[in-house]
């Protein structure tokens, strides 16, 4: 279960925070190597159904990057 952010610990939030960054980075650049991957399958191919992953996937990269975004501003207003 997911903790508020406001109940958490400095040391607590910049963990939390370090590790999301890392994981959400690393999972963006797995989506575009996938987006690359499916454009060159799609010119050579044509389409299939797995060509829709990596638009399914997009949303949880968008929601990371969103609770990155109310971590920093929690560690900003603490300081």
């Amino acid at each position: 279960m997911k903790k508020n952010f406001s109940e958490m610990s400095n040391e607590e939030l910049i963990k939390t925070q370090k590790s999301l960054k890392i994981v959400t980075y690393l999972f963006g650049v797995v989506l575009l190597l996938l987006f690359g991957l499916n454009i060159y399958l799609v010119a050579n191919k044509g389409f299939n159904a797995s060509n829709i992953i990596p638009i399914a996937l997009l949303p949880i990269f968008i929601l990371n990057m969103n609770t990155l975004k109310e971590m920093k501003k929690e560690l900003k207003a603490r300081k």
